[in-house]
């Protein structure tokens, strides 16, 4: 069993410790709060963002995920995310005599700047044009140049349980504005997140780069009309209404997992259909 440490330890770096805490490894979380984090993973208390705030490992790890996300939607905050935090938890390895096997990074497919729906995967040009991309793409060339082997998952939206937004709007009868033609989203669920990031630990030699997306890129009008359909028995507005598509991506590209499939990861929810049906019957929300 494996002796692992899961570096901002958060909403997925949580699911991801508790599946590998039932399967006997030691999963150490840090966290500025460690006291949310639930009984199986060890708690670490430190911020890393002041590197003078980080513990002492207990044992040495064999694996270290970094899953920290950043607090605001400005570039201060992915700057101390994804440059800071990875630059203080690498001199904090080196400067404790940790020798982990790899790194592994959650990083994002904001990295990529398409904006004509085009298919992009690890070999498609990241060059990113928001503040959000550069501080991810500095963050993995930061670990690409570290002292151990690092492989980088560039996630698409993370959705699952308690990421709600989609089915409160569904449940108002809100529409997103249909754009002239169509603007493609792409995600993954919460498990899938933690899954991959699970199987990637447990391959003999992953490569240095994967897209964690799953099978269908999707334009936000659909998983909102796929909802109200689902939801049609207990949608509180009698009449839907159009709100305008501001709160989607500025980008409009299809991620392609190609390259995760081929390495034997099956996916749990394949299509936001599976995810958010799951999501539904725990909120109790089915038809009956």
């Amino acid at each position: 069993m494996a002796r692992v440490l899961i570096a901002g330890c958060g909403y997925a770096g949580i699911a991801l410790g508790m599946r590998l805490a039932r399967e006997g490894h030691v999963v150490w979380g840090l966290r500025r709060r460690p006291e949310l984090l639930p009984a199986m993973i060890h708690p670490l208390k430190g911020d890393l963002f002041v590197q003078e705030s980080l513990p002492v490992i207990p044992a040495a790890s064999d694996f270290v995920f970094y899953t920290a996300a950043a607090a605001r939607a400005d570039d201060a905050s992915y700057s101390l995310a994804y440059v800071t935090g990875i630059e203080n938890l690498l001199r904090h390895l080196v400067g404790t005599g940790q020798t982990p096997k790899r790194i592994f990074f959650t990083s994002s497919t904001a990295v990529y700047a398409q904006t004509g729906g085009e298919w992009v995967d690890e070999t498609s040009d990241a060059l990113p044009c928001e503040f959000s991309g550069r501080r991810l793409l500095e963050g993995e060339q930061l670990l690409s140049r570290g002292p151990f082997p690092a492989t980088v998952v560039r996630m698409a939206g993370i959705y699952g349980p308690g990421r709600t937004r989609l089915i409160e709007q569904a449940l108002r009868g809100e529409w997103v504005l249909q754009p002239a033609r169509l603007r493609y989203s792409n995600r993954i669920h919460r498990d899938d997140c933690a899954g991959v990031l699970r199987h990637l630990m447990l391959l003999r030699a992953p490569t240095s780069l994967y897209l964690g997306s799953d099978d269908e890129p999707s334009d936000q009008s659909e998983v909102l009309r796929w909802l109200a359909k689902r939801l049609e028995g207990v949608l509180s507005a009698p009449q839907a209404h159009v709100i305008a598509n501001s709160g989607g991506p500025r980008s409009n590209k299809r991620c392609r997992n190609l390259r995760l499939k081929q390495s034997g990861y099956s996916f749990l929810f394949p299509t936001f259909r599976e995810g958010y049906e799951s999501i539904l019957a725990g909120m109790d929300l089915l038809r009956r």
